[in-house]
């Protein structure tokens, strides 16, 4: 008798020591959290949810931007949803900006793609009081609070420049773009043709539509080659065309033939230190997803930011490419 009354004692004291360690560990971590708050938890209040829709969700460009928003999220206390079509759709970018604005986000992320019904529904989201930032491609006659990304315009015209000097000012060049109806794309063909205008004796002969895609660029880069023997420079103006004009090249080995590319993808830059590409104009993806996340952190703080905030974007040429400190192919 007096060892089961031992035994039911022993179960009493190790329920109430199990209770107050629990207590103690809860009193701890309540302890951390006032001394140490998340900033999206400060005064109760849920962190803000803020949607990002990329142009393609496994496309490396954009998880660089995915990144970049992230790593500003954690220090503003924010929760980022990242979402995009598998393969590259402005219906189903619009369908997924539909989404966001019904799920009532606090704030839209996304990719301008010079579409009427994706104004529209930035309108929308404006009068339901949710800021809407356009990053990489602007959709300036929209209602969106502001664009980050590169400057189109003068990246244009910077790739003109690149090809006018090396062309001694004279010489016929073929152009791919991603799209005709890209916004972007356009600054950038604009920029470059109010430079290459400069010279009486550069012409560009034509200028084809990739698609986004590398299969497609290659074959828009081969018709333009069979078609104007003469041409010596060729640029692509989106992250595949550089490479599919290198794979045309590779195929029908035009003589003399130089190519200037966009983006920084590691093909793209090994082929610049090799010298098979000139150069690439490089931009700036996870500066312009933290760059985002800051812009509407000041505005959730009052506030607004201006209309546009442009990232850089820089040369790399094949001296850069392999460590040196710059120069360019022969």
């Amino acid at each position: 008798m007096p060892s089961r009354r031992w035994n039911f004692a022993i179960v009493i004291l190790f329920i109430v020591f199990a209770c107050l360690l629990l207590q103690f560990v809860f009193s701890t971590m309540r302890l951390r959290e006032l001394v140490n708050p998340k900033p999206g938890a400060m005064n109760g209040n849920p962190p803000p949810h803020v949607v990002l829709i990329a142009q393609e969700i496994d496309n490396p460009y954009w998880r660089t931007i995915e990144e970049g928003a992230r790593e500003a999220s954690e220090k503003y206390g924010m929760n980022v949803e990242y979402t995009g079509p598998i393969r590259i759709n402005p219906a189903e970018q619009i369908r997924l900006l539909e989404k966001a604005i019904a799920a009532k986000a606090d704030a839209i992320l996304v990719q301008g793609i010079n579409d009427p019904q994706q104004r529209l529904l930035i309108g929308q989201a404006a009068d339901k009081g949710i800021p809407v930032i356009t990053v990489d491609a602007d959709e300036p006659y929209s209602r969106r609070l502001s664009y980050i990304g590169t400057n189109n315009l003068n990246a244009g015209k910077t790739m003109g420049e690149l090809v006018a000097k090396a062309a001694g000012g004279e010489g016929s060049i073929g152009v791919l773009i991603a799209n005709e109806n890209s916004y972007s794309q356009q600054l950038r063909l604009a920029g470059f043709r109010e430079v290459i205008g400069r010279y009486p004796d550069l012409d560009v002969v034509g200028v084809r539509a990739s698609d986004n895609s590398r299969l497609q660029g290659a074959q828009q880069a081969e018709e333009l080659l069979a078609k104007y023997p003469q041409v010596r420079y060729m640029i692509g103006f989106s992250a595949l065309d550089g490479l599919g004009i290198l794979e045309a090249a590779n195929r029908e080995s035009p003589a003399g033939l130089k190519i200037f590319a966009f983006d920084d993808l590691s093909e793209t830059k090994e082929a610049v230190r090799q010298c098979k590409i000139v150069s690439t104009i490089v931009q700036q993806p996870h500066e312009m997803g933290y760059g985002a996340i800051s812009m509407l952190h000041d505005y959730f703080q009052g506030k607004k930011p201006a209309p546009q905030y442009y990232t850089q974007a820089n040369i790399l040429t094949g001296s850069k490419a392999a460590g040196g400190s710059g120069g360019s192919c022969p």
